[in-house]
């Protein structure tokens, strides 16, 4: 929405500068987008006078001027025709930069002679494009600066053009008189309000409207008249500075008039030749397959059920959009036909994106227009037409009536305060929607019919404090709840997570932040793709359910980063996964993978493929780090998709599982399209036990000031037999004085016999109360040896 100034002011009475109106009008929320001022390109010229001039000695063309200055006399050389003596002049002196030339002149010599500057033409200083001679001004005096003789004499040409950004909801701001009512609500000039006259009709209009019963919804109102008698030609001087400085090109009278208003009411027209009217006018929707060559001198062919303007020869116009170039105004037009309608904005919108044309009026009908300044719209537009064009008007022609949009709200001053943190007197806020156009029985505000976008009291807050000004808003921190230190904002999951990520990436592994949601074969992979988790919906159809697990995403982030040149990787997520489509059917999860190598190859040989014990050690730091507690039970029994001999459940007990970790299934990792051994893992991290107690300090260390005994134990097993049987069994031969079991051999084959095997491990034995005697370990010896024959039905080696 571009304005001058002046067109500003001709609405408001204020002595504000560019630069204050400006700043007022970004702060309301019509933000500023750009300011051109022509006076600040001309602001150094000042006026000269040409005393003597004669012609140069070595050119025809060429004359020779003195000419007086502010800064004395000055020798100028000027190939203008109109160069002579007794003329006042704009000087350019050297040192200034000229805009129409792009250059910043300077003192030179032409054919010998010095010039010190040049006498300006208009297009020189981009004031139009006339060149032929230099400016001569009627009057002004010597030193004078340029711009103040323009204000004074010609100010559209230094009148300062402001373009501000208009946000969907502010429809009333797409007229001028709508920002100067902003203004004034604000304080920064006064509202000028014309007293309304309507222009009486002499005689009866030949043309009549109707708008068909189907249409009624999208044109709610339609009023127009007859002006016979006009004369189309040129409109004023003052009309077209005021359209060529917003961007609008002046046609005629007629056709500028309507563009007028439309900028300066928010009011779009239009004009019929009555001439070229054949019989009356009709409101209605096209059947389909209809065409009509408009204004912009494109055909366009109307769709079924968009809203057309009809007489007895077809469509004219395009409702609401565009009119017809057949009925359109010429400067032989003598009878003209005013029109001034108020149509529903989204059939308009429908409309224009349909045929995909853009006009000043589809954009200001579809974001919504006053519907009670259509009938006062075409008054004012006739009387500017019969003053600039003569004519006579005749009586008014209505179809249909104003829609109804009264609406009104209760004025609470208190929710200023609770809504926006602002603190302004009840009064004050009274007279500000009042300033705006509200109007006030008891607390009940009632919205004007040029708003809209006031659709409940927030909105009325919103407008108080709007003008009150947000940057007054003083911020003030939030009182505390309790006094003393604040309790934890995070809760124990949360922290747990926020641990959990910590974790993981000092241990070399790189966060993924996936979807929640996967293709059906992924999900079907990791137990999940059925119904229950199926969405209605899908972006794609490679994200049509809700994910059952963490690992296909890792696995399908994996294969992508494989696809460029990444082979070995280390990622994590933490996040949801779903086990149904019911609220509540989530839980949380801690997953990480390794996919190929552990580290670089090296000329030690110390690179090696990832395996189950680097999940193993990576499990264990996540789970120590977030609580878990140290004890816990490995078992065999995961799902199908980790690999049936290479993984481990860490439980607390058969049903309370806190973590899995080993090698993922090949048919998966083949599925999932992954090159190299994958290991990873899973945590069920709200499984976690939380600490009985909840403060911050930590238990105290408790060592032993008594020595620990080791004992070696070997015993021979069958072949099938896992070592964490046996580390099991003897761990519970006595919970209270062994501190720790392991492995350190495995032997098969040999003097064992077929299917047998040797599995050799450390008991460590940590007293707590007194030293352990020789038979203090034998009796523990011999615990650990009845444990481990009855777990595993093994026997001692010999």
């Amino acid at each position: 929405m571009k304005f001058t100034l002046s067109w500003l002011k001709d609405h408001l009475d204020t002595e504000a500068s560019v630069d204050e109106i400006a700043e007022t009008l970004t702060d309301l929320g019509l933000e500023v987008e750009e300011i051109s001022n022509p006076a600040d390109r001309l602001k150094d010229f000042t006026l000269g006078y040409v005393k003597h001039a004669e012609k140069h000695p070595d050119a025809d063309k060429l004359r020779v001027c003195k000419v007086e200055t502010d800064e004395g006399e000055m020798q100028i050389i000027c190939g203008a025709p109109n160069a002579r003596e007794g003329i006042t002049v704009v000087v350019c002196k050297p040192g200034m930069y000229i805009p129409g030339l792009d250059i910043t002149i300077g003192v030179g010599k032409i054919r010998g002679v010095e010039s010190f500057g040049m006498m300006a033409s208009e297009r020189e200083l981009e004031l139009s494009d006339e060149h032929d001679g230099i400016i001569e001004l009627p009057s002004g005096e010597v030193g004078d600066r340029f711009v103040d003789w323009l204000a004074e004499n010609q100010p559209a040409k230094v009148d300062p053009v402001i373009e501000i950004a208009i946000t969907p909801n502010r429809p009333d701001a797409l007229g001028v008189y709508g920002i100067a009512r902003d203004l004034a609500a604000r304080g920064l000039g006064t509202l000028k309000t014309p007293e309304f006259e309507p222009v009486q009709g002499s005689f009866a209009s030949p043309i009549n409207v109707s708008i068909d019963e189907d249409t009624q919804d999208g044109c709610p109102l339609f009023t127009g008249r007859l002006i016979k008698g006009v004369k189309n030609g040129p409109s004023p001087a003052w009309l077209q500075d005021r359209l060529k400085a917003i961007g609008l090109r002046p046609i005629s009278a007629l056709v500028d008039i309507t563009n007028f208003f439309t900028f300066d009411q928010n009011r779009p027209l239009h004009v019929f030749d009555a001439a070229k009217v054949s019989g009356d006018l009709r409101i209605h929707r096209a059947q389909g397959g209809e065409t009509l060559k408009a204004l912009d001198e494109k055909e366009y062919t109307f769709g079924a059920g968009q809203m057309v303007i009809s007489d007895a020869n077809g469509a004219e116009s395009i409702a609401g959009i565009m009119g017809g170039e057949e009925t359109g105004c010429t400067e032989e037009t003598v009878d003209v036909f005013l029109e001034s309608a108020f149509w529903d904005h989204v059939q308009i919108a429908l409309t224009g994106r349909a045929l995909k044309i853009n006009s000043d009026a589809r954009y200001r009908f579809e974001r919504g227009v006053d519907p009670e300044y259509t009938l006062e719209g075409l008054h004012q537009a006739t009387r500017m037409i019969i003053e600039l064009c003569g004519g006579e008007a005749s009586e008014v022609v209505i179809a249909g009536d104003v829609p109804d949009h009264a609406r009104a709200y209760k004025l609470d001053a208190g929710r200023v305060q609770s809504l926006v943190g602002m603190e302004i007197p009840e009064s004050d806020q009274r007279q500000t929607l009042t300033r705006l156009g509200f109007r006030l029985e008891g607390n009940m505000a009632h919205v004007p019919s040029w708003r809209p976008d006031v659709q409940g009291e927030a909105d009325l807050v919103e407008e108080v404090a709007r003008i009150a000004s947000l940057t007054k808003l003083k911020g003030k921190p939030l009182a505390r709840v309790t006094d003393g230190i604040p309790k934890p904002v995070m809760t124990p999951q949360q922290r747990r997570q926020q641990m959990a990520r910590r974790t993981a990436a000092s241990l070399g592994y790189n966060e993924v932040v996936g979807y929640t949601f996967i293709d059906k074969a992924s999900a079907a992979l990791f137990g999940g793709g059925d119904d229950a988790t199926m969405l209605a919906n899908p972006i794609s159809s490679e994200m049509s359910h809700m994910r059952p697990a963490l690992l296909p995403g890792l696995l399908q982030a994996a294969a992508r980063n494989q696809a460029r040149g990444y082979m070995d990787q280390a990622l994590f997520e933490v996040g949801p996964a779903f086990h149904g489509g019911e609220p509540g059917e989530q839980h949380n999860l801690i997953s990480g993978i390794l996919v190929g190598r552990n580290g670089p190859k090296d000329v030690h040989g110390a690179s090696r493929d990832v395996d189950t014990f680097d999940a193993k050690a990576d499990i264990e730091a996540i789970l120590s780090a977030i609580g878990a507690p140290a004890k816990v039970q490995i078992l065999r029994g995961a799902q199908s998709w980790w690999h049936p001999g290479r993984h481990g459940k860490i439980c607390l007990g058969p049903k309370k599982v806190l973590g899995i970790f080993g090698e993922l299934h090949p048919k998966v990792i083949s599925e999932m399209g992954v090159k190299g051994p994958v290991v990873g893992f899973t945590i069920w991290p709200d499984e976690v036990p939380l600490p009985r107690k909840s403060g911050a300090t930590r238990a105290a260390l408790e060592a032993s000031d008594l020595q620990a005994v080791e004992r070696d134990f070997a015993f021979v097993v069958d072949e099938g037999v896992e070592a964490l049987t046996l580390v099991n069994a003897a761990a519970g031969a006595d919970k209270a004085l062994i501190e720790d079991v392991r492995v350190f051999d495995e032997f098969i084959g040999g003097s064992l016999g077929e299917g047998k095997k040797s599995l050799a491990m450390t008991v460590r034995l940590q007293p707590s109360d007194k030293t352990l005697k020789e038979k203090d370990i034998e009796a523990v010896s011999e615990k650990i040896i009845a444990k481990v024959t009855k777990a595993t039905g093994g026997t001692l080696r010999g």
